[in-house]
């Protein structure tokens, strides 16, 4: 049943679920906004909703409500601002020295995709696979839609840690990893460790020794190991 109906409510929804993607993905076990806002599990194109959901999306960050990039599973995703200074400390990677188009973004300020072509003088296959990974790493994120620039508009992307003021100190690597896998873990109620890495990009052996120290462990018939809430 839907239950988020406005951008307030949405950002609600995200800072309750701490993580979350925007649509779901089979293999990934972690809650979407789009099954908030539609009451459905599968991506239906012609529902009514999917016209709040495209606006609502770029609002969210717009706004300052809810940090939203291509930060969980490699996918679109909800991060509650909240969670951030955890997330950064339990996946955050440093740019490469001189990166480009982080350089192009600290200088000229946010900018999309054909500014940052502009900018670098990078083909958009270099900035596409360049910002997939910046987002990754918890360099950079959503800051707004320019209507500008496509059909679509453009994603306008930022400095994470500019846009969001990430508090120093971050908390120890160890703690933050144990408070995200809790956090999945209670979304999942069951999680094996590919299960775990999958969500948050963790390698399956560092997903398995932290669902050991916050989780009850059994073996599986079929020789996978699950881990369910203490």
């Amino acid at each position: 049943m839907a239950v988020v109906k406005t951008v307030p409510q949405a950002a609600k929804w995200v800072d309750r679920a701490g993580l979350a993607l925007l649509f779901p993905k089979a293999d990934v076990v972690l809650p979407s906004l789009w099954e908030q806002v539609a009451g459905i599990q599968h991506v239906d194109w012609n529902r009514e909703e999917i016209n709040f959901f495209w606006w609502a999306k770029d609002e969210l960050p717009a706004r300052g409500l809810v940090c939203v990039g291509k930060h969980l599973a490699r996918s679109a995703s909800c991060v509650a601002p909240r969670l951030l200074p955890t997330l950064v400390a339990a996946n955050g990677e440093p740019p490469e020295d001189g990166n480009p188009v982080v350089e192009a973004i600290r200088e000229h300020g946010p900018l999309s995709g054909p500014q940052l072509r502009q900018a670098t003088g990078l083909e958009k296959k270099v900035v596409d696979r360049s910002l997939a990974t910046l987002h990754h790493q918890l360099v950079l994120t959503n800051d707004h839609l320019d209507p500008e620039g496509s059909t679509w508009g453009s994603l306008v992307h930022e400095l994470l840690s500019r846009k969001w003021q990430i508090p120093e100190p971050l908390p120890e690597r160890a703690d933050a990893r144990r408070e995200l896998a809790a956090i999945v873990l209670e979304h999942a109620r069951e999680l094996t460790a590919a299960d775990l890495g999958g969500a948050l990009g963790w390698r399956r052996k560092d997903a398995a020794a932290v669902l050991e120290e916050i989780g009850d462990g059994r073996d599986d018939p079929a020789g996978f190991r699950i881990w369910t809430r203490r």
